[in-house]
């Protein structure tokens, strides 16, 4: 075969393995500008570099120019450089998970998402407006003892006292907050392989109970200090509860709805993104409960810096979940 038709053949395929290497390597800003391009997908890559292995040494046996060998040459180090290079650190590769790899899994399940965070913000509003309606609800809703407690945790008579708690340290509080706050999402997640019910039925309760307790303090004039409280650690956890609930959804869909799936690798499949979109909150939920016990607690923070803080934190952590991964990170070897 003449080389202009051996280049013809094949420079299609050099092309696009030239444009993944860009991707993965260290012409980041090239492969950018040229994204309109298709790419090559990560699974066809091995067998991509084989043929370009064998183009090689057929352009070498059959005496074709210098600059058509050199070039393939150069093709093949730069792929046997990346496809065989010393795997990432595992931290670099939980910090690639976080930017980029776990948004994108937020993103991928939208519809279980929104469905979630409606599940749990709609009975919450509807809880609180009811009570400012009609006040006496609150008693429904709640023991004596209880609606007592919630008035002295956020008494705006005590400045001294710290908000939402008891006088425990901060460290232990920490502990606390961690493992009330994981519980809380473990549960919201695992109840999904109840196909789907049992996360409804947590969501829909823990907006009515963080609806309720809000509307019973915002009615009896107890409201700012509630909200100096949760503002600030809000913006981790209650968007990672109703991610835990996004993935529990679609887990118990998957056991409803296989589609062309058979039932169990459905479920496999729904189980493994789900484990994966778990951890994720984990760690959301570690960071909530580290602003909660050393920030959100302090009472005598004026509320301006407060709610500044508490606004930076939500713009940052919903710009993550939208923006986070889109494009290509280093280390990352998802599509964007």
């Amino acid at each position: 075969m003449k080389q202009e038709a051996f280049v013809a053949r094949h420079q299609a395929e050099w092309d696009a393995f030239e444009r993944w290497l860009d991707g993965r390597g260290e012409s980041l800003r090239r492969a950018r500008r040229e994204r309109e391009l298709p790419e090559l997908r990560d699974a066809d890559v091995p067998a991509r570099y084989r043929r370009l292995c064998q183009h090689l040494a057929l352009a070498r046996r059959r005496g074709y120019s210098p600059a058509l060998t050199a070039r393939l040459q150069v093709l093949m180090q730069r792929g046997h450089a990346v496809l065989y290079r010393t795997p990432p650190p595992r931290w670099h590769r939980l910090l690639v998970f976080l930017v980029a790899g776990f948004p994108r899994l937020v993103r991928a399940e939208r519809g279980c998402m929104i469905a979630a965070a409606l599940l749990l913000y709609l009975p919450a509003v509807l809880a609180f407006a009811a009570i400012q309606w009609q006040p006496d609800l609150s008693a429904s809703m709640f023991s004596p003892e209880q609606l007592t407690q919630f008035e002295q945790m956020y008494d705006p008579a005590d400045p001294q006292r710290r908000l939402g708690r008891d006088d425990g340290t901060d460290v232990a509080m920490f502990g606390h907050y961690v493992w009330n706050n994981i519980s809380i999402g473990f549960r919201t997640f695992a109840s999904g392989l109840l196909a789907g019910v049992g996360t409804i039925v947590v969501l829909l309760f823990n907006g009515a109970f963080l609806g309720g307790i809000a509307g019973h303090l915002q009615a009896v004039g107890h409201g700012d200090p509630l909200w100096r409280f949760i503002v600030g650690h809000g913006a981790f956890e209650l968007t990672a509860i109703w991610i835990a609930g996004g993935a529990g959804l679609q887990l118990g869909l998957r056991l409803v709805a296989p589609g062309r799936l058979r039932r169990i690798d459905a479920l496999v499949e729904g189980g493994r993104r789900g484990a994966l979109i778990a951890a994720g909150v984990f760690v959301m939920l570690l960071v909530a409960a580290f602003i909660e016990a050393f920030w959100s607690s302090i009472g005598w923070m004026p509320a301006w810096i407060k709610y500044a803080v508490a606004a930076v934190l939500w713009a940052g952590v919903h710009a993550w979940l939208l923006l986070g991964g889109r494009g290509r990170v280093p280390g990352d070897g998802a599509p964007p």
